[in-house]
């Protein structure tokens, strides 16, 4: 058997991709020094083009490579990259152009990046969904700067790390015929003795279900107190629940031992309106 000498791995580099999920709940996702406005793109009716706003907030120059990539989401939210639609999923990609595809920010500035929709006549209705990619680029050395080695015969491993941000963009053709509804509400509590609020989700339909959940304590006199807010809580197809955990805010005043904690599922557009609701009962 051969063996490789230390010296061999001397000047390895290795790349660490972080991932930041796209299921963020602020209208803004940042990873790194990129901001990224919307963090969510929707095509529906006659909106056949729409702006992403990129803006590097950092002190260096960055550069950012863009594309689309496929995601199945498990019921817990976990991301796994796939290359095939699972059974009642559409891809978006193919329908969608983008420019440019690559990006190079100084510090403090932005870009926009276009996106259109193509050839939407041709899509049976339903829901399509892909994920646009931004991955930053390594910096590259200036020229004329020299590297220092390591004469050791240690393993000498540089780490550069190399940020992405993905947000999902979303055709949808057709009337939706979602249905949504909230079950298996229950208090939770953490390690640290919080309390939190765990449920799981249904939607049934041909579109993905997107709005705010509102938790409400209801003391036995009816006294109303906001225990709870989360904004972009979505559901995706082909998925048929989410199963999802809310922080609950432990420094009010309320007696978990008694009343109820109302649930509200609210839509996210101008008018809301009500897509599901649930009541606990302490």
């Amino acid at each position: 058997m051969k063996f490789i000498s230390r010296s061999f791995f001397q000047g390895i580099s290795l790349a660490i991709f972080l991932f930041i999920s796209f299921f963020c709940t602020t209208e803004m996702k940042a990873q790194g020094n990129l901001q990224v406005t919307p963090h969510r793109i929707i095509f529906d009716g006659a909106k056949k083009a729409i702006d992403v706003n990129l803006v590097n907030t950092g002190q260096d120059s960055a550069s950012y490579n863009i594309s689309f990539l496929q995601y199945r989401v498990t019921d817990d939210m976990e991301v796994q990259e796939i290359t095939s639609p699972d059974p009642g999923q559409r891809f978006a990609d193919k329908n969608i152009r983008f420019f440019p595809r690559t990006v190079m920010l100084g510090p403090n500035e932005s870009q926009v990046v276009k996106l259109q929709l193509v050839k939407s006549e041709q899509l049976e209705p339903g829901e399509y969904r892909s994920h646009l990619y931004f991955r930053a680029l390594p910096s590259q050395k200036a020229l004329g700067e020299e590297e220092k080695r390591d004469t050791s015969k240690a393993i000498s491993i540089k780490i550069i790390p190399i940020f992405g941000v993905s947000i999902p963009v979303i055709i949808r053709v057709g009337e939706s015929n979602v249905t949504t509804n909230i079950s298996d509400v229950k208090l939770e509590k953490t390690l640290s003795g919080a309390n939190r609020l765990f449920m799981i989700m249904h939607r049934t339909g041909n579109m993905s279900v997107i709005g705010n959940i509102t938790l409400t304590y209801i003391a036995p006199d009816g006294k109303e107190t906001k225990i709870g807010f989360e904004t972009g809580i979505v559901v995706y197809t082909p998925n048929l629940i989410r199963r999802l955990t809310i922080d609950i805010d432990n420094n009010s005043l309320v007696d978990f031992k008694k009343g109820k904690i109302h649930v509200t599922y609210l839509s996210q557009e101008d008018k809301p309106v009500k897509l599901a609701e649930a009541e606990l009962i302490l």
